[in-house]
């Protein structure tokens, strides 16, 4: 067996993936935990005194952000209050688990938790949406509630930052998918290792520098407890498409994934391209660069039987709608009572139903 290459004497056990290194156990807990702590330092993610929530899913990620951050946080004295958030989608035989698993988080690294539910924000789990909606882009509804419900969670704990477990495959996946969309709003700044949605709580990703493969290895070395299932929905998910090819690419030269950051991180957008600009949904207040915001469109898509209305493009979105809603009002003039007693016998869920159009009429002539 070869020696470590830090000539500590002992011998290596692994072969880094990021740096070639061959390293024994303890040198490369070292090297691992001090490059991340270098990636706080250097681009000053937290300042002491800090009230940090980190999100949390029982993931290897998220495992290993929050067991790291506790140890630098005691070894460098950062000064900063940890917690856990996390998101329960209400996906049965996945986040019912990992949810499990977060909760032993709690308990040995002893911070607090707090769980925000997408059936208590939204009225719809992830497997009610499916139901609707099948199998194909189920994964843009998620990542919009999920993005959002970190937010209000973050808001209501009034924490001064939200760390995320994104690491450098992840953030090279997303400028990867990026590109392929032509998305140059999200491309100029998916690289970010600070990210700001506007309502204050900056987003920081100290993992931004650190392989996928280090981390699970890290994590198994350690021996921590982590969720290592995938979600039951992902495997049709277009990131996976992007997770494919960068392995592929991976394979051929090692570097390619911090190449690929690199090139994001140096990307220009050209003055007379036109960025979307932040202002509040007049719907839920949230921040969105429209004026009703991605969930509300979801959601209302969902609640009037229109579970695609969110899918593609807005001038799409309002087309759809206004032809929706001026059929229902035709029907409803015809006929309002047999409409309603139809809507409330038929398949729509409770959610639905009172959002409905006929429903809102019923209410005005009874």
């Amino acid at each position: 067996m070869a020696p470590c290459s830090t000539k500590c004497g002992k011998n290596a056990i692994l072969k880094r993936p990021k740096t070639g290194d061959a390293l024994c156990k303890e040198c490369f807990f070292e090297a691992f935990e001090n490059e991340i702590h270098f990636t706080i330092q250097r681009a000053k993610l937290f300042r002491p005194g800090a009230i940090v929530a980190v999100a949390a899913s029982g993931g290897k990620d998220s495992t290993v952000l929050a067991y790291v951050l506790k140890l630098l946080n005691e070894k460098y004295n950062y000064g900063l209050n940890l917690v856990l958030l996390s998101i329960d989608e209400g996906i049965t035989g996945y986040r019912d688990d990992s949810l499990d698993t977060v909760k032993q988080n709690r308990d040995d690294y002893g911070m607090p938790l707090k769980i925000m539910s997408y059936k208590d924000l939204y009225g719809w789990t992830m497997d009610d949406i499916v139901a609707q909606i099948g199998r194909k882009n189920n994964c843009t509804f998620c990542g919009v509630f999920r993005r959002q419900a970190l937010d209000r969670g973050a808001n209501l704990l009034k924490v001064d930052y939200l760390a995320t477990g994104h690491n450098a495959d992840d953030i090279a996946e997303t400028v990867l998918m990026n590109i392929l969309r032509g998305d140059l709003a999200r491309l100029t700044r998916c690289t970010s290792i600070i990210t700001d949605s506007g309502d204050g709580i900056p987003r920081v990703k100290p993992l931004k520098y650190t392989f996928e493969k280090e981390i699970v290895m890290y994590a198994y070395f350690r021996k921590l407890v982590y969720f290592s299932t995938e979600c039951v929905f992902a495997p049709n998910a277009y990131r996976g498409h992007a997770r494919v090819l960068l392995k592929d690419l991976e394979k051929i030269d090692p570097a390619i994934i911090m190449n690929i950051i690199q090139s994001g991180e140096n990307l220009k957008v050209n003055e007379s391209a036109k960025i979307p600009t932040l202002t509040r949904c007049t719907r839920c207040n949230y921040i969105s660069s429209q004026e009703v915001c991605k969930a509300c469109i979801l959601l209302e898509g969902l609640n009037k039987g229109l579970p695609r209305l969110g899918i593609g493009k807005s001038s799409k979105v309002k087309r759809t709608l206004k032809n929706h809603d001026e059929n229902e009002r035709i029907e409803i003039n015809k006929n309002p009572l047999n409409l309603v007693n139809s809507c409330n016998t038929g398949s729509k869920s409770e959610t639905q139903k009172s959002k409905c159009l006929c429903n809102k009429a019923l209410a005005s002539i009874t």
